[in-house]
């Protein structure tokens, strides 16, 4: 896959998925930018990606805020000339807890995180891609979408929430050259989450470098047939 003057924006690309992610872009030519809460994060991708580092952009950002997002857009826009693919991998998690004990911090966290980024970003990339004439669009969602687990309504409310939100908005614009898809994973095998589940095995989990590599394909031409699709990337779990 060549992107060879493409210009990507990932969110949340120096997480564990949106690093390997930017890092695959990357490598296969594009101008990426990504956003960033803190700086030694950006700092730590520079470095992994080498003299490929010239190609990356970075951009302070809370993806919850609309103006930030718009003025995110409008500055890739203004300096690239266009934007030609918009990575949504911004989210989190919280769970363990019943429906009946979880407070209502937790239900919002939840849905800031996992829901309304997509919205924002969605809606101030969009109106661009209109006007170049297409693009593609890909979300980070999660096999949680599917399988609402016990413990976890919150975070699996977001995230099936997510998924409508983009499987509707596929709807809308496939007739403008705009692509937009969903990739589902399961647990993915980074850092946090071996932390946090120390006994599993994580042979089985999909490693962030394979799903940024179908993330990468539904960006790419070669998917030019494939709209509104939720692509499971589960690994052997």
């Amino acid at each position: 896959m060549n992107f060879d003057g493409r210009v990507v924006i990932v969110a949340g690309g120096t997480g564990g998925l949106g690093r390997a992610t930017s890092l695959e872009f990357l490598k296969a030519g594009a101008r990426v930018a990504v956003t960033v809460r803190r700086a030694a994060e950006f700092e730590a991708l520079q470095a992994a990606a080498g003299r490929d580092a010239e190609r990356l952009d970075r951009h302070l950002l809370d993806a919850t805020d609309e103006a930030g997002a718009k003025q995110l857009v409008e500055a890739v826009a203004g300096h690239h000339g266009r934007v030609d693919a918009l990575v949504n991998a911004i989210g989190g998690y919280a769970g363990g807890q019943t429906l009946w004990e979880m407070d209502a911090t937790t239900y919002e966290q939840m849905l800031a995180l996992n829901l309304r980024p997509g919205f924002v970003l969605a809606r101030a990339v969009v109106p661009q891609m209109l006007r170049q004439g297409g693009g593609a669009i890909v979300n980070v969602a999660s096999k949680a979408g599917y399988g609402h687990a016990a413990g976890a309504a919150a975070y699996a409310a977001s995230k099936a929430a997510a998924l409508a939100l983009f499987d509707s908005m596929a709807e809308e614009v496939k007739a403008h050259g705009i692509r937009v898809n969903s990739v589902v994973p399961s647990i993915i095998d980074t850092e946090v989450n071996r932390r946090a589940m120390p006994k599993a095995d994580f042979s089985k989990w999909p490693k962030p470098e394979e799903i940024a590599r179908v993330i990468l394909f539904l960006c790419s031409e070669d998917a030019s047939v494939i709209q509104g699709a939720a692509i499971p990337v589960y690994g052997r779990s």
